[in-house]
């Protein structure tokens, strides 16, 4: 049975890592994605990428509106395994953290966090002050699962994508979904 994943795409800098991996999860077939692009995320899709929206949008199974409360991905009756907000912003982590409920986004986060299933939070900001860490950490203890894109190079990458496909297989990780998109660790061989 296909896992049912929430990919929500905020404005924050590095929307390729949501555009690519909703686009790997599409080629793995093991997954149903319910698409959220906020307003900042599609501003910055058209400023840091070539990609038209309606293609992304196409990528997805389903795509909502997000400030359509009444979408059924902001309701615990409706059985999703996992949010992922990729990439995440300071404002998108803010507004959950802190329970504010005022968009889909935010709200689907809240019901993943209220119902216990997964949410993966992709934070890309840089520097982090003290109020950005404590947001995190406050994530943290609320069950989220912070992962920001931060790059390895033990895997040898060649390319950009290759940075990319890393940050992504390690969510795939964390969701149980099989991929090949970087080599694991193995100092010996």
């Amino acid at each position: 049975m296909k896992k049912k994943i929430v990919v929500a795409i905020s404005g924050a800098s590095g929307v390729v890592y949501g555009i690519e991996f909703l686009k790997l999860l599409k080629e793995s077939a093991q997954a149903e994605t319910h698409l959220i692009l906020t307003e900042s995320g599609i501003t910055t899709i058209g400023i840091e990428t070539g990609h038209d929206i309606e293609q992304i949008r196409q990528m997805a199974d389903f795509c909502y509106d997000n400030h359509d409360l009444t979408a059924r991905i902001a309701s615990g009756s409706f059985l999703f395994d996992a949010v992922v907000v990729i990439p995440c912003s300071i404002k998108s982590l803010s507004m959950i953290v802190n329970s504010i409920n005022e968009n889909l986004l935010t709200r689907a986060a809240d019901v993943s966090l209220k119902e216990k299933r997964k949410l993966v939070l992709v934070v890309r900001e840089t520097p982090l002050h003290t109020g950005h860490l404590r947001l995190m950490l406050s994530a943290s203890e609320l069950g989220a699962h912070i992962l920001p894109p931060i790059p390895a190079f033990y895997h040898h990458p060649q390319s950009i994508s290759d940075l990319i496909h890393h940050n992504i297989g390690k969510i795939f990780d964390y969701l149980a979904i099989d991929h090949q998109l970087y080599k694991r660790w193995d100092p010996g061989g």
